[in-house]
């Protein structure tokens, strides 16, 4: 990879909450568990960032304010704030909590991810890159590009 676009990032103390413990109406196994911002932030919340050894939550890329879960119609809208206004990775970033949430959560929820409004310089075109599916589909189709995403997802899928 070239330099750093943001040699410096500033790093973000971790939520203290910690992943969410179960609670007692999801032990049940025949209860219906409608998810919520919380858990959905526990999915993305270790996602690595592609350019530096460090979380999306550790870069406050992802909050849990800025993700919007409305279970009932099986919709979930979540925002990434990009560190820097002209980051060359934000689609990268989109398309890693894309694909966290897709290989997640049940066929029947629509994610929309996008970048936090006015937060990057190119956020129409990136916003409209992450809700293509056949853009997303194309994307995965390039085993470079898969194998970064991948790489990303590693440690997010381990700590959940």
């Amino acid at each position: 990879m070239s330099a750093l676009q943001n040699e410096n990032p500033t790093i973000y103390e971790l939520s203290s909450h910690g992943p969410r413990a179960p609670r007692a109406h999801e032990e049940d196994e025949s209860a219906a568990d409608p998810f919520d911002a919380e858990e959905i932030f526990d999915l993305i919340r270790n996602i690595n960032d592609p350019e530096h050894p460090l979380t999306l939550e550790q870069l406050n890329v992802t909050q849990q304010r800025l993700i919007d879960v409305d279970d009932a119609t099986g919709t979930i809208t979540v925002r990434f704030t990009p560190t820097i206004p002209h980051c060359s990775m934000a689609t990268l970033i989109g398309l890693c909590i894309r694909v966290r949430l897709l290989r997640a959560l049940p066929a029947r929820f629509k994610v929309r991810v996008l970048v936090t409004e006015g937060t990057h310089n190119s956020e129409v075109a990136v916003n409209k890159q992450l809700n293509d599916k056949e853009r997303v589909a194309a994307a995965l189709e390039n085993s470079a590009l898969s194998g970064v995403v991948n790489q990303c997802l590693a440690s997010a899928i381990l700590t959940t």
